[in-house]
């Protein structure tokens, strides 16, 4: 009874349960529903998703409140959508998986800057297209206007994410479809010439780089920094944060291993160059969230000070462990040691196994800003709730995994086949095809108790269309479909 009622919450419904275990075919009847449901209702420009829906659809959002005529890049939009597409695809063989993977392609195709990336919208409405330098326009000669968008974002795994999905598309289709396959390239040769000399990308650019401007300079101290937010420019600062820097190494050592092409999977080792380059000097061998071209620390969102990070410094020897693991090449473990000796030694007083987001160039005080007036402190008695100015410390469990990959050494398995495992029980994916089918509704659709902000601060419940929850479904009905596939 309880294993039925915690798979009943998961799919979050009030629709009865099945009475009789699922078939084959009836698994894949409700697939074909739930796609259809999505492509015909929800999508826009043809394959292009929001994150939520209201249930009635008459509103709808990503990260933003959103028009029924946009896409949202940034995940879990209509990449994360697309991948789901394929995978469940990869996994149960049924065409029609493979044609909604494409459509996502085609649409994220339309959606393609001029600077060779995406921005977290994708936008299909001919008046409002009017304000971007699609790459599509630009290629057939429409005309545009000058202050047209076209900034390519690699925050919150936007571009990234749209390219590591419409590569894995391309691998599917063998490179047949033109219009994936372009796109893909296009992409890929921006992103190359997006990378600055030291390795380095920002977290968004419109022009590339000119390299007389971004001299390689390993990082140091400013003599003085800001204690009140400057209001700088920081989107062509080098950028750590919300892994940016991160995302892009994952999706050039993806390309080159889908492509055999050495330049991707150079440009993810220079990365790796730029963050030994950018550890700090003592007394702090940690990294910033982000660096200007003097390769200082520097602010960015006004709580986000020229300081070292406790948050991002862990995100970084991640990375070098990963890149270590990709290639092999043990200078990428060299600094990993003394990091972690400064982050063990700098957890917050009096709260064990926490560290400060921020501590201050130099001294290593942790550094906090008021609620509301965001005055930079020392005192952590009022700070905001939106942003963690103190997070878990996850040193033990990084020197776990630095001793395993020193012993480990280079990983050669894949970073992504085509090739699927079969599952070998169906017991319980037979419970959740279940619950899974039952809980469709009269349309296809999958909905669940939520809150949209398009709504404003209503408290009034809310029966919304997750597109999170759409990938996560599609992904275990598939499983049952691979699982009673006739052999």
């Amino acid at each position: 009874m309880r294993i039925v009622l915690a798979a009943w919450l998961l799919v979050g419904s009030s629709s009865l349960l099945c009475a009789a275990e699922p078939t084959h075919s009836q698994a894949v009847s409700a697939i074909k529903r739930a796609v259809e449901f999505a492509q015909n209702k929800l999508a826009a420009g043809g394959g292009a998703y929001l994150w939520q829906y209201a249930s009635d659809l008459s509103e709808q959002e990503g990260e933003q409140k959103a028009t029924a005529t946009q896409g949202w890049t940034q995940p879990p939009g209509t990449p994360s959508v697309g991948e789901a597409f394929l995978e469940a695809y990869l996994v149960t063989g049924e065409p029609f998986l493979l044609e909604a993977a494409r459509k996502t392609g085609h649409a994220l195709a339309a959606a393609q800057l001029e600077s060779g990336g995406w921005d977290y919208r994708i936008e299909f409405s001919p008046e409002a297209r009017e304000a971007w330098r699609f790459r599509d326009e630009v290629e057939r000669g429409a005309k545009i206007s000058s202050k047209a968008k076209n900034v390519s974002t690699l925050d919150d795994d936007t571009t990234q994410s749209a390219l590591r999905f419409l590569m894995k598309l391309d691998v599917t289709l063998k490179q047949d479809d033109q219009r994936i396959h372009s796109t893909v390239e296009y992409a890929l040769q921006s992103l190359l010439k997006a990378q600055y000399p030291n390795g380095a990308w920002p977290q968004r650019y419109s022009e590339f780089p000119d390299s007389k401007d971004f001299p390689v300079l390993k990082a140091s101290y400013p003599d003085t920094w800001p204690r009140e937010y400057p209001k700088a420019d920081y989107r062509s600062y080098y950028t750590f944060n919300d892994d940016t820097l991160a995302d892009m190494i994952d999706t050039m050592l993806l390309a080159g291993e889908l492509y055999g092409e050495s330049r991707y999977t150079a440009a993810a080792g220079k990365a790796g160059e730029f963050i030994l380059l950018a550890q700090m000097p003592e007394p702090q061998p940690i990294w910033a969230q982000q660096y200007n071209a003097k390769m200082h620390p520097a602010w960015a969102r006004k709580f986000e000070p020229a300081s070292v990070t406790g948050g991002e410094s862990q995100g970084v020897i991640r990375i070098l462990l990963h890149l270590f693991r990709r290639t092999g090449d043990k200078t990428f473990l060299e600094p990993i040691p003394r990091a972690l000796n400064f982050l063990e030694e700098h957890e917050l007083p009096g709260e064990p196994g926490r560290l400060a987001r921020f501590y201050e160039l130099k001294t290593s005080r942790p550094l906090y800003f008021t609620k509301d007036t965001y005055i930079l402190t020392y005192d952590d008695s009022n700070l905001p709730t939106h942003y963690g100015f103190k997070i878990d410390s996850r040193v033990k469990r990084l020197r776990s995994e630095y001793d395993d990959a020193v012993k480990g050494g280079k990983d050669e398995r894949p970073l992504w086949t085509t090739t699927r495992k079969q599952p070998e029980k169906i017991s319980r994916l037979s419970l959740d095809a279940e619950q899974l089918i039952a809980s469709l509704d009269s349309r296809g659709a999958w909905t669940e108790d939520g809150k949209l902000k398009a709504s404003g601060n209503s408290t009034k419940p809310q029966k919304i269309i997750s597109m999170s929850t759409f990938a996560k479904n599609l992904a275990r009905l598939s499983a049952f479909v691979a699982a009673t596939r006739q052999k």
